[in-house]
């Protein structure tokens, strides 16, 4: 999840590892942007509520999301539900509290008609923002998609792997269609999507 304001911008993650790479990565981009570097999970409303007031941010990007489809299935249900909803509604409310002008939740192509918990649980997540939508208010923008290219939750490396191993490829129907971006298509999108959106 990524938070900025045009010369501040924060960088939120659950995961130390990851905010490390981002960390390495990111200030050489650009010599005149202040980065934040913050571990915290997105359903704890003081850490939210903490960095919000402190920083204050025009744009939250909300991407923290559980999306591996079998995991989130059965005994991870109720974690998939707790962290891809809990945390939209925290940050949501921490968005409207403090005036933050847009909140950009980024979704999945699975919250179309769902038929697993992590499209469900995406799917209310998107009606979280969409019920606290209200004028002169946060600005709630949902952009959707689906595989993308060298990202963390990519099925690629598993098609790799399948076929290295002399296969077979295993998919979801024989009938599915399977569409990719790349990461910089992916990124793109959110972006467009957050200067689009009016709520």
């Amino acid at each position: 999840m990524l938070r900025f304001k045009p010369s501040i911008l924060i960088a939120l993650d659950l995961g130390e590892h990851a905010l490390y790479q981002v960390e390495q990565q990111l200030p050489a981009l650009s010599q005149t942007t202040q980065f934040v570097w913050a571990i915290g999970d997105a359903k704890n409303r003081v850490r939210m509520e903490e960095l919000i007031s402190l920083h204050r941010p025009s744009v939250i990007f909300h991407a923290a999301a559980y999306k591996h489809v079998p995991l989130m299935e059965d005994e991870n249900a109720w974690e998939a539900l707790a962290n891809n909803v809990t945390s939209t509604r925290v940050l949501a409310e921490c968005a409207i509290r403090h005036a933050v002008e847009k909140f950009v939740l980024v979704s999945t192509d699975k919250a179309v008609n769902p038929t697993n918990v992590m499209g469900a649980s995406k799917r209310l997540a998107e009606l979280v923002c969409q019920a606290m939508q209200m004028p002169n208010s946060t600005r709630f923008v949902i952009v959707r998609f689906g595989n993308v290219l060298g990202s963390a939750g990519s099925v690629v490396p598993k098609f790799r792997a399948q076929i290295s191993a002399g296969g077979p490829v295993t998919v979801t129907h024989p009938e599915i269609r399977r569409f990719f971006m790349s990461i910089a298509e992916a990124a793109q999108l959110v972006l467009q999507a957050s200067l689009m959106g009016r709520g």
